[in-house]
């Protein structure tokens, strides 16, 4: 088995969707780092404002999507303000969705 690379892994963790806003993490920027190390996923990913209320919903989104991947056999998830997330960090396609 070919272990799935960070492409791979977003791919996946679109399926997380942010309860308040509606739409997925990734295109919502809220994903700052994917990385696979042997089989190992280490995430780095933020919320829209330090005190979010979905932070630990949207961390254990993270953690059992990322785990259903094939070929990840564990993750590790770490949540950060630094930088802070502005709209700017949306995909094109979530900033029509909001009308950016």
């Amino acid at each position: 088995m070919t272990m799935p690379t960070s492409e791979e892994l977003l791919t996946a963790l679109r399926e997380v969707i942010d309860p308040e806003l509606g739409y997925n993490i990734v295109d919502l920027g809220l994903i700052y780092e994917v990385l696979v190390d042997e089989g190992r996923a280490s995430i780095i990913m933020t919320t829209t404002t330090p005190g979010c209320p979905a932070t630990d919903v949207l961390q254990e989104g993270v953690r059992g999507c990322a785990g259903l991947v094939p070929g990840i056999s564990g993750v590790d998830v770490r949540m950060v303000w630094d930088p802070p997330w502005t709209p700017e960090r949306m995909s094109a396609e979530a900033k029509r969705h909001f009308g950016f």
